[in-house]
């Protein structure tokens, strides 16, 4: 199922039919975490029409061993826009998504606010391959998924149960 929300420009594509059941009311979240990123990020940022693919460990494994070199699922992938002006992708892989979420003992909502903010925060260009990006990266996220009355995902013993 492919939607296009009109006001907040977001295309999703549902390639798992199990992430309708783990998350209620998916589209809804979506368009809130890139509406509160965006409002965050204010003219800095270069995020337009992103599109969101949540898919399953199979095809997120091809895809993170085709592009990444790495033969493993994960749990999302993000990729920079081909052209100017477009978007980008975030790609969710449900299984891994899920465990994270069990051995987290947060919800599947929570949990897919958290990537799916994160995903973005990458196509906006921000990183976490060094210890000032992470603290950076973690901090923004936190303070945007605090704004979308969410816990922060980072501190241990918080459950993420909206």
């Amino acid at each position: 199922m492919a939607l296009q929300s009109p006001q907040q420009r977001v295309n999703l594509l549902v390639e798992d039919k199990r992430w309708h059941r783990a998350v209620p009311q998916l589209e809804l979240l979506v368009s809130r975490a890139f509406n509160t990123t965006q409002r965050f990020l204010g003219k800095e940022t270069n995020i337009t029409y992103p599109n969101f693919v949540f898919s399953n460990d199979r095809q997120i494994k091809k895809l993170n061993a085709h592009f990444r070199g790495r033969n493993k699922p994960t749990n999302v992938l993000t990729f920079d826009p081909t052209y100017p002006g477009e978007g980008g992708d975030i790609i969710l892989a449900y299984e891994t998504m899920k465990r994270e979420s069990t051995e987290s003992q947060r919800s599947m909502k929570s949990h897919t606010a958290h990537l799916t903010v994160h995903g973005l925060l990458h196509l906006a260009g921000h990183d976490h391959y060094h210890p000032g990006e992470a603290r950076a990266m973690e901090t923004l996220e936190t303070r945007i998924l605090c704004a979308m009355h969410f816990a922060d995902p980072w501190k241990q013993g918080r459950r993420l149960n909206r």
